[in-house]
């Protein structure tokens, strides 16, 4: 990194941080300058750029790539509040945090931070930085910027798919296990439940209407138990054709009433004459209770939708079962 930067370019940080030249030989000079030009491309090609803030007078200097990177005029005046608005409200606050411990009491950081360019493009950057002490007191702060939106975006694509169930577009297994136990760790008394969903006759649809009309009743099914539960805080496919809901519960009535609500959506007929079939559902929960784990509360779900099934072939009631851990719908 350079020691007083006065940088136009990348090519410059590179002289300054040569500290220990070599003897200038027509060879080693020529090697050296080959070096700082395979430096200077490799920091372009990856779009890392330099930048140095002085202390306490917030003076900024950087590199052509940074302003590339911010897409600002090359060269242009510098003034660190103009800059630091770029920032998105909580990539701002997050520098502001991280940036100001480093100077108090640090040695550097690394931050992901999201920005809007003086074009309007929205651009996640990573930051690096290393603050630089005189006699214990900061003197300035610098490191590199690079554009990694490339990168962030082909996180959030296999996290999306990882999280979305193809079929439907409602959260995937993984998405639910992980918003349940979150609703279990964080649970208050009566605030929240847990439904489990089975189709009925789905089976048939597959075996006599085939199974693109299998998965077109797999959407149906999620669009209706999305209508009937507006509020939910994640409705999920299982897989098959299980589905999942998490949604705010004050009690096991209210929790009767919205089993009876998303039965009822989920009773109609696929298909046309002669192979028109009807399809029904069938529904059990539970209560989210404090200090109750979440394979017991998912448990009693299961059991309270078996027992539906077991009461009645047409599934479409839920049954409420009083129990050791809650009342179940």
């Amino acid at each position: 990194m350079p020691s007083s930067l006065h940088c136009e370019s990348q090519h410059d940080a590179m002289k300054v941080d040569a500290s220990r030249p070599l003897p200038q030989t027509p060879s080693n000079s020529e090697q050296f300058n080959r070096l700082q030009n395979l430096f200077d491309k490799s920091f372009k090609a990856a779009r890392v750029g330099i930048w140095e803030c002085t202390l306490p007078d917030e003076t900024l200097t950087w590199t052509d790539t940074v302003y590339e990177l911010f897409e600002l005029e090359p060269r242009s005046p510098l003034v660190r509040e103009a800059t630091v608005a770029l920032y998105l409200p909580e990539s701002r606050k997050k520098l502001t945090e991280v940036r100001s411990a480093a100077i108090r009491d640090g040695d550097g950081f690394t931050l992901d931070a999201q920005i809007i360019t003086g074009k309007g493009n929205l651009r996640w950057i990573r930051i690096t930085a290393i603050v630089e002490r005189v006699d214990g007191q900061p003197v300035r702060i610098f490191g590199m910027k690079q554009d990694i939106t490339a990168e962030k975006t082909l996180f959030e694509q296999i996290r999306h798919s990882a999280e979305t169930d193809p079929v439907t577009g409602l959260a995937s297994r993984t998405k639910f296990d992980t918003a349940f136990d979150e609703a279990v760790t964080a649970g208050s008394s009566g605030q929240k439940a847990l439904l489990l969903i089975d189709l009925d006759s789905f089976k048939a649809v597959n075996d006599r209407l085939g199974h693109q009309a299998g998965d077109e009743c797999l959407r149906d099914a999620g669009r209706r138990i999305s209508e009937a539960t507006p509020n939910a805080t994640v409705i999920a496919r299982l897989g098959g054709d299980e589905f999942a809901i998490i949604v705010d519960c004050a009690s096991v009535e209210s929790l009767d009433d919205i089993a009876r609500r998303v039965t009822g959506k989920l009773e109609w007929w696929v298909g046309s004459f002669p192979n028109k079939l009807k399809v029904g559902a069938s529904v059990g929960g539970a209560m989210i209770l404090p200090g109750i784990p979440a394979k017991d509360i998912f448990a009693e779900a299961d059991g309270a939708l078996y027992a539906v099934k077991a009461k009645s072939k047409s599934s479409l009631g839920v049954l409420s079962v009083p129990n050791r851990i809650a009342d179940v719908a």
